[in-house]
């Protein structure tokens, strides 16, 4: 199993290079199908569309959220298609974090001119491989 921060920038390296091939424009959907190919391409395990249930105080809730996708069972990533994305994006990211009880998530944006901007790491209490 690959560490985290290897994952991480595969992860980063595929937006990228999908981002410059393509370019801000389509619709979330489109980045996170094309995504998950390009990771599965890579050797990565890939879920979309994950539906994560929690239990809070007793209670399963089991419709909490959705991860757009999960790699190798260690990392969210969080798309969006904006022209900024709002702090909440963040906020929400490290909930699932913590909810999942994992270290490292990743908010990227396909929204923008350069994606490398659009790219953020989120950590949850993570101390490095």
């Amino acid at each position: 199993m690959p560490p985290i921060n290897q994952i991480t920038a595969d992860i980063i390296d595929a937006a990228i290079r999908i981002h410059a091939d393509l370019g801000p424009g389509l619709f979330e959907s489109a980045y996170e199908e094309i995504l998950a190919a390009e990771l599965t391409r890579r050797g990565l395990r890939v879920q979309r569309q994950l539906l994560v249930p929690f239990e809070y105080r007793g209670t399963r809730i089991e419709f909490g959220f959705r991860v757009d996708l999960l790699v190798d069972g260690r990392v969210p990533v969080e798309l969006k298609c904006t022209d900024r994305p709002a702090p909440i994006h963040q906020r929400q990211l490290l909930t699932y974090l913590r909810l999942l009880k994992l270290p490292v998530g990743l908010l990227i944006n396909f929204g923008g001119d350069r994606l490398i901007d659009g790219v953020q790491r989120i950590v949850n209490g993570y101390v490095d491989e």
